[in-house]
């Protein structure tokens, strides 16, 4: 019987999406956050029905309603550990990678030599695994947001760099022979023509490690941290089988990690509104 209603929902909530998606209005902004909220919807409506009518324990899977009550009560706890682990770790390192790779990929701009050697070794750094990454950190920089800082910082390096990098040598032949004629140096060629070029690569760069830096920043609080954080938080009410407070941590994780997406592609439709992507 709850296979069926839902089924019945799915099919309905189907129905919906595709009638929204086809209409003549489909492509305006209303409809483009309408047609996923409805979705989103349709989703938590069969997961709060499948668990109910199933009697399957909140300790293997709380309802989405015991979840929202949950998120609401401990709003001062998820506040608490949102700016620990966002505010100051995984904010503080995505800003401390990303200076750090725009710095190397200026440098390695100037030089081939650097461009051949620092490239291999960024993807060396890039598959380095976390889970043996943040302990050492941890070791090295202590259990407080410093060492999450750390991690989020070399986590984002790589995928800033290998786009800055790509972006500055996106220029055509023929503009920078444009350049010379004007007599424009290195730097006057940088800021007026190679970097506006390249902004489109850097922001894809950029917000690829937006989705890092919060993984980093969680992960890395798994080996180590002072009593608040969401790692912390996660980690410690799994073993407490406080599933629903584990859901509310996820649920702040997702909006901080859509919120951030969101903000670093705001940015960038405003910075690069002359590119053809944003037409």
């Amino acid at each position: 019987m709850a296979w069926s209603i839902a089924l019945a929902i799915w099919l309905i909530g189907w129905w919906l999406n595709t009638k929204l998606a086809h209409s003549a209005r489909g492509d305006t902004r209303l409809y483009g956050l309408l047609i996923p909220t409805l979705f989103g919807i349709t989703v938590l409506v069969i997961w709060e029905l499948l668990v109910r009518m199933l009697g399957v324990s909140a300790v293997i899977l709380p309802p989405p309603s015991a979840i929202a009550v949950r998120f609401m009560e401990s709003l001062p706890l998820l506040w608490a550990d949102f700016e620990q682990t966002i505010i100051k770790g995984a904010m503080s390192g995505y800003v401390i990678g990303a200076l750090a790779a725009f710095a190397v990929a200026l440098l390695a701009d100037r030089s081939p030599f650097l461009t051949r050697g620092i490239l291999p070794v960024g993807a060396f750094m890039a598959a380095l695994p976390i889970v043996g990454t943040a302990p050492i950190f941890v070791k090295w920089l202590g259990s407080d947001w410093e060492s999450k800082a750390a991690v989020v910082g070399v986590m984002v390096f790589f995928p800033i760099l290998v786009n800055t990098v790509a972006g500055l040598k996106d220029t055509s032949a023929m503009q920078r022979d444009l350049m010379r004629t004007y007599g424009a140096g290195y730097w006057p060629t940088l800021f007026k023509l190679r970097l506006p070029a390249a902004l489109p690569f850097i922001f894809n760069g950029l917000k690829i490690a937006t989705t890092l830096a919060l993984i980093g920043a969680i992960v890395a609080e798994f080996f180590g941290s002072p009593t608040v954080g969401m790692g912390f938080r996660i980690s410690t009410s799994v073993g407490q089988l406080a599933l629903d407070l584990v859901w509310a941590e996820i649920v702040v994780a997702a909006l901080a990690g859509s919120a951030f997406y969101g903000i670093m592609s705001l940015i960038e439709k405003r910075v690069t509104f002359w590119h053809p992507s944003q037409r």
